[in-house]
């Protein structure tokens, strides 16, 4: 039996002794790439937190010590430790474990997570309440360089330096995108500055410095400002200890003697503590060492190669479609820049990225500072494409309304992972966009049904004078053939995709293919339906939608949103102010008022009845007279 088949809690982890961990750790390793290989997931990240993982639980007590995991990218290890191995294979499957922590999951989950640099925040919000409550447990924050590029981060260590509570954060310095390794010195410092009875010396000759008659303050301050200069002469802990953070490092995140050693000596403090750990991306597997932004969220792999095993296919993917859009655009209109937070790749911007290096803007994880930097440039004339995925953009809605719609200025939101985005799961399933950016004023809300229509909005989006979004979603696209040339949409006018009389399907962007694949089936069973792609949802064709409904009494509407507030919502408005709602019925398809787990899209789109099969029912029990789904 190996080692990691003993461990079904931290308190199993315990009873090894130091001598086994490095062990335990290549075992981990070797679980993890064999599961993601198989369901795919965020590889590079928890195979780099490996030991960090093995340190903190080898020395803190989960659960009375909360531990967080900043967006969870880093925590399979976490998992594995914590009484999920036999489930580990179930990693992002429909009813299995999640990629990212979760408190209804585990008790050693101390906070849900998922979008990033909320460790520092949440982690300071549980010291309070411990310290409100009488409460005595250690808090710790393993946080991410790339979530410390977010604004949030930081205002978490303000005010955690500001209150000097109970709080340690560990930085995972795994691109050095803060500062290089400085080796073995820095390491033996920061280990030796951390003993608990050097602290203590520490604490009390600087009590009796400033007892000293006189000049003891002055000789106190000159003694700190000493030990703050030698610090940051060797160590880049200055802007930490600006935070009234106590820091150490950078140490050699992978040597679990050092972390172990440092971590059992700071955990003695009572005041907040930053420790620095420089880590390896891909840690321990070749092919994700040698490229950690590709396996950093990785599909299905060949364990040996690390090759794909998914088949690639003739179809490109709505992501790959803009990006292409937005290289041919760019060259036609000097005006246009792509601003991106931190996802070049993933929003398919690499190659605008290389063709025009000095419009391309990567903001890091800073959502809110994209958006309003993006305002920036729009005053000036230029023509700024924001592209984020929904999920995300959600953390800069005061930015699109204060900075963008007031002033109606002319930024291009580009919503990549609209609708269903499969087993990341609840935080990054893009099914809100629709509802929160339809009641901007100014803004214009369109979404494409297919790769050809979504080139064409592009182009609509960046001829139009004011704030527009485009929204598409993740995966494969229809198959469509695309034009070599991106013509203008009129703003607000849907098209008729298929002509009948019992029925009137609205529908919108991905979902329009399953109302395609609903009409055929209908047709078959002698039902004349009527399919109007309606690509806007703001401004809707009312004139169309009106002169279809005073004909055709049976409505349904179907999107891939939340159905509060969504495209369904705003046809059932116009409707109502247009007094058509006595004579007719309306079905709306969407999302009902629940976040949606992970799993494939394909099944959650049958689970929430959401595709071609629902649609049918749907029309049936309409037309049969029952009004509820």
């Amino acid at each position: 039996m190996g080692l990691l088949e003993r461990i079904d809690s931290p308190a199993d982890l315990k009873g090894l002794s130091r001598a086994n961990l490095p062990d335990l750790a290549r075992e981990i390793r070797e679980r993890i790439v064999e599961v993601v290989s198989n369901n795919g997931g965020h590889l590079a990240p928890s195979l780099g937190a490996v030991e960090i993982a093995i340190a903190v639980h080898y020395v803190f007590e989960s659960p009375k010590d909360r531990i967080l995991w900043d967006v969870g990218h880093q925590a399979y290890a976490h998992k594995l430790i914590t009484g999920r191995r036999d489930r580990f294979h179930t990693l992002r499957r429909h009813g299995g474990l999640s990629g990212f922590t979760k408190m209804s999951e585990s008790p050693h989950d101390a906070f849900s997570t998922g979008h990033s640099s909320t460790s520092v925040s949440a982690g300071l919000g549980i010291a309070c309440a411990k310290a409100l409550k009488g409460e005595k447990s250690k808090i710790v924050a393993v946080i991410g360089d790339g979530s410390m590029t977010a604004g949030m981060a930081y205002e978490g260590l303000n005010q955690a330096g500001d209150l000097q509570k109970d709080l340690i954060v560990i930085l995972n310095d795994n691109e050095m995108s803060i500062s290089k390794n400085v080796g073995a010195l820095s390491s033996f410092l920061s280990r030796t500055f951390s003993k608990k009875r050097l602290l203590e010396l520490r604490k009390d000759l600087g009590e009796f410095l400033k007892s000293v008659p006189r000049f003891g303050e002055d000789i106190y301050q000159f003694a700190k400002r000493w030990e703050e200069s030698l610090k940051s002469f060797i160590t880049p802990g200055m802007l930490f200890e600006a935070f009234n953070f106590n820091y150490f490092g950078p140490i050699d995140g992978h040597n679990l003697n050092h972390l172990i050693d440092i971590l059992g000596n700071i955990k003695h403090l009572d005041e907040p503590v930053l420790l620095h750990v420089s880590t390896k991306k891909g840690m321990g597997y070749p092919p994700a060492e040698s490229n950690p932004t590709y396996f950093h969220g990785v599909g299905c792999f060949e364990i040996k190669t690390g090759n794909c095993i998914d088949h690639p296919s003739a179809v490109p993917t709505y992501t790959h479609v803009f990006g292409k859009a937005m290289v041919a655009l760019a060259r036609q209109d000097p005006r246009i820049t792509a601003v991106t937070a931190a996802m070049p790749e993933g929003t398919g911007l690499t190659a605008f990225s290389e063709m025009f290096p000095e419009r391309f803007f990567d903001v890091g994880i800073a959502e809110q500072h994209g958006v309003t930097f993006a305002a920036g440039l729009a005053t000036e004339g230029l023509k700024p494409v924001v592209a984020i995925y929904s999920t995300f953009l959600q953390r800069a809605y005061d930015q699109i309304l204060h900075d963008v719609c007031i002033e109606s200025l002319p930024v291009v939101f580009a919503l990549d992972r609209g609708g269903i985005v499969g087993e990341d799961g609840m935080t990054h399933q893009g099914l809100f966009d629709l509802s929160y950016l339809r009641a901007l004023p100014n803004m214009i809300v369109m979404a494409p049904k297919d790769e050809n229509e979504l080139g064409r909005m592009l182009a609509t989006a960046i001829a139009h004078d004011g704030p527009i979004a485009v929204r598409y979603p993740r995966g494969t696209a229809a198959g469509v053939p695309i034009d070599e040339t991106y013509p203008v949409l009129p703003i607000g006018k849907a098209e008729v995709l298929e002509e009948g009389e019992d029925v009137l399907i609205l529908a919108l962007g991905r979902s329009v293919q399953e109302g395609l694949t609903a009409c055929a089936s209908l047709k078959r069973e002698g039902i004349s339906p009527a399919l109007v792609n309606c690509r806007f949802v703001k401004p809707l064709d009312t004139a169309l939608i009106s002169s279809l409904a005073e004909r055709i009494q049976h409505i349904v509407t179907l999107e891939e949103n939340a159905l509060h507030g969504g495209f369904g919502s705003a046809v059932l408005e116009f409707l109502s102010d247009q007094g058509l709602l006595h004579h007719c019925r309306v079905v709306r398809i969407g999302i009902p008022d629940v976040f949606v787990e992970h799993g494939s899209q394909d099944v959650l789109r049958a689970k929430y009845r959401i595709d071609a099969p629902a649609v049918v029912d749907a029309v049936k029990h309409l037309l049969s007279g029952a009004s509820d789904r």
